[in-house]
């Protein structure tokens, strides 16, 4: 009589085994049906699959040349120099002071003006937005540095009255230096002036102002030191108005970032690891070059793709072409900081500084 403990036998057939996968065969399969992940290439996430938080590959945290407080150094630094090598020709040392005298320092204003107005339409690769801005730069730069200058040397001429009450007798003692240094600062004033201007942003205008003063302070404070150190006229200006374009950039560079309260972080793209601070009502984005936000080398954009609006605290994107914000279509939609922005092959987080 069977035992009612019996089971039936377990039967494994060759079929049963072909069907196991080992976890080195599921490596294998899905590096099959994902090559650019068995391969370690970027990521950037499919923009056409919605209800998914894409996956974006921050390409830019090291790009050094797409840092505001770079390439406005670099562009008021080469800005002064263009001005001093047309300048410096008809300037005679010592002597009666000449009209070459007199627009030396107008000349060095006005390019430093025109470098500041240009670069971050050369950094997006924008050749028509650069030449138009630049030449507003040049006529608004060239008015502001003949007022200025003048401005600058009734400000040096009081303060050093008032040093030398206090004793300074020569160009050598640092408060002779501290002289300089305010009267400089009007210069940066023209600088931040005309960079707001081109921008067609009063909160542009104002950072840039805000930096220009500082970074003209810095510069003229070195001026005299340097003169020393080279003890000839011609260098020794090249390099005082080297170090006055580079500083001033620099400082509108840092003060900007320091004091932004919204922005657009590219997180991939041409232009990945640059911010566009978002100092507009309504900034657009598109191909076109005339857009606030120039997107290049893509197709599926269009010339005014989307806007960004700013309402009080709020913060909308409008799109009329396709947009993504986190992996689902949108075409109005209010942002939140974190939010991912794909436009095309660009990606944006949109960042806000945290309010109290």
């Amino acid at each position: 009589m069977a035992s009612t403990d019996d089971k039936p036998a377990l039967k494994i057939t060759l079929e049963d085994l072909a069907k196991v996968n080992l976890p080195q065969q599921a490596a294998q399969a899905a590096a099959a049906a994902s090559p650019a992940a068995a391969t370690g290439a970027r990521q950037y996430g499919n923009i056409s699959t919605t209800g998914t938080e894409p996956v974006v590959a921050d390409e830019g945290k090291s790009n050094i040349f797409l840092q505001g407080w770079f390439y406005l150094g670099v562009a008021g630094l080469l800005g002064s120099l263009v001005g001093w090598g047309i300048g410096e020709p008809f300037f005679h040392d010592g002597g009666v002071h000449t009209l070459g005298d007199w627009l030396l320092i107008p000349m060095v204003v006005a390019f430093i003006c025109v470098g500041l107005g240009v670069a971050e339409s050369i950094v997006e690769r924008s050749s028509r937005k650069a030449l138009l801005r630049g030449l507003q730069a040049l006529g608004a730069g060239a008015l502001g540095g003949l007022i200025f200058n003048f401005v600058a040397g009734m400000i040096f001429a009081i303060v050093r009255a008032i040093v030398i009450e206090m004793g300074v007798q020569t160009y050598r003692n640092p408060g002779f230096w501290v002289a300089r240094g305010i009267a400089w600062m009007v210069f940066g004033v023209a600088g931040g002036i005309v960079y707001g201007l081109v921008g067609r942003s009063g909160k542009k205008m104002r950072y840039g102002i805000l930096g220009g003063m500082l970074g003209a302070l810095i510069g003229g404070l070195v001026f005299d030191p340097i003169s020393m150190l080279t003890n000839r006229g011609g260098p020794s200006r090249a390099v005082g108005f080297a170090l006055l374009g580079l500083a001033t950039g620099v400082a509108m560079g840092i003060v900007e970032s320091a004091l932004k309260d919204r922005w657009l972080y590219v997180a991939s793209g041409p232009l990945a690891g640059k911010q566009f601070i978002l100092y507009k009502p309504v900034t657009v984005i598109g191909s076109s070059q005339q857009c606030d936000i120039y997107l290049f080398k893509d197709n599926t954009i269009q010339p005014q793709h989307a806007s960004i609006e700013l309402r009080g605290a709020q913060t909308f994107l409008h799109a009329t072409g396709q947009a993504f914000v986190s992996g689902q279509p949108a075409r109005n939609r209010a942002l939140a900081t974190g939010d991912l922005i794909q436009i095309g092959r660009y990606a944006f987080h949109f960042r806000e500084r945290q309010r109290n």
